[in-house]
């Protein structure tokens, strides 16, 4: 990617790039940095945004922009170190100023899972996910959950309830009547109730391809500031059930079941069942891909990012074949499937 000046990036004020300016003078002192390297790095469905800076010896570093109100950084900080602690590989954070929202961090290179896991033979695909199958459990034994905030019962409904608000009302202009809304209670209350049976270990809340990198230790973390304590199974089902790629369902129960088999040996209370293990992570999908429906087309509507609105159709498919295998699901299937229709033949790519 070719340098540019720090005053060729856009910034939404002259006093938030000043006061960024002001900030990043000493630690380019401090680290060797390139100042005029500075470029966009990446950025992401929040309002938080990274940037890539050259230092000695053909290091770079990563820097993020996290404004607030919007962002804070504090969460970051905390489970980096967290992670740290638990000897797994995630950005170090060489320098914070938590006030304004700027972070110094390691850069782990530029190779997401994602990008190859597209392009992997079946064969490198495989060895992919089994690192991070293996990290998976690693993470839920060794990262202390103890101080995370609870995923209780007033978050699970609320990520829910973006769904009817967001999706259902501002996407595709439906309103529920009574019925409608009887069986939408009726779902959500049957996902909450198995969400909160699980056991509670450390949650990413989005341990997929997107926020995995390709490095030295593999996986490479990234995107943890929203961890918290919850279901065991949600990382799970983040992983096998992406927003970005799908798999073959023979695919998503082999490395379910490398999982259950690597978790029970490392004494993770999973069920003795793995079928009761397999309709768990179905059901922590479904309130996850719910979830998830809403936030991008609240993306599209409220923060001007409609590009996330197009792998729509991959969210309705996932609930669509959950919500038919399980018969008290099935009052889900009326409230979904016209809208998936209104979307057009659900159709996306499975490798």
């Amino acid at each position: 990617m070719t340098a540019t000046s720090p005053s060729a990036i856009a910034w939404p004020s002259a006093t938030r790039q000043a006061a960024f300016q002001q900030w990043l003078a000493p630690l380019a002192v401090q680290h060797g940095l390139d100042v005029a390297s500075l470029r966009p790095a990446s950025a992401d469905a929040s309002f938080r945004r990274y940037f890539r800076i050259d230092g000695a010896s053909h290091r770079s570093f990563v820097l993020m922009d996290a404004p607030p109100p919007q962002e804070d950084v504090r969460p970051f900080v905390k489970v980096a170190a967290l992670i740290a602690g638990a000897g797994l590989h995630a950005p170090q954070v060489l320098a914070a100023d938590e006030a304004q929202g700027f972070l110094l961090l390691t850069d782990l290179g530029r190779q997401l899972y994602l990008d190859a896991l597209s392009e992997a033979t079946a064969g490198q695909a495989d060895a992919l996910m089994r690192d991070a199958i293996k990290a998976l459990v690693h993470w839920q034994v060794h990262v202390d959950a103890s101080s995370l905030p609870p995923f209780d019962e007033a978050l699970l409904q609320r990520e829910m309830a973006l769904f009817p608000e967001w999706c259902v009302g501002r996407e595709f202009g439906v309103t529920w009547g009574e019925t409608e809304l009887k069986h939408w209670a009726h779902v959500t209350r049957r996902l909450a109730d198995s969400a909160l049976a699980q056991p509670q270990v450390a949650v990413h809340r989005d341990w997929m391809p997107r926020n995995l990198m390709v490095c030295d230790p593999n996986p490479g973390i990234l995107d943890f500031q929203d961890a918290v304590r919850g279901p065991l199974t949600y990382d799970v089902a983040s992983m096998l059930r992406d927003a970005f790629l799908s798999w073959e369902e023979e695919r998503e129960i082999d490395w379910a079941a490398r999982y259950w088999e690597q978790a029970r040996k490392a004494g993770l209370p999973v069920p003795l069942d793995f079928g009761e293990f397999w309709r768990q992570v179905e059901w922590m999908g479904l309130q996850r891909h719910l979830k998830v429906l809403g936030i991008f087309s609240r993306l599209k509507h409220r923060d001007g990012k409609p590009k996330y609105a197009e792998d729509l159709p991959r969210f309705f498919a996932y609930a669509t074949k959950v919500a038919r295998r399980y018969r008290e699901l099935g009052p889900l299937l009326p409230l979904i499937e016209p809208l998936s229709g209104m979307r057009g033949e659900i159709a996306y790519s499975l490798r």
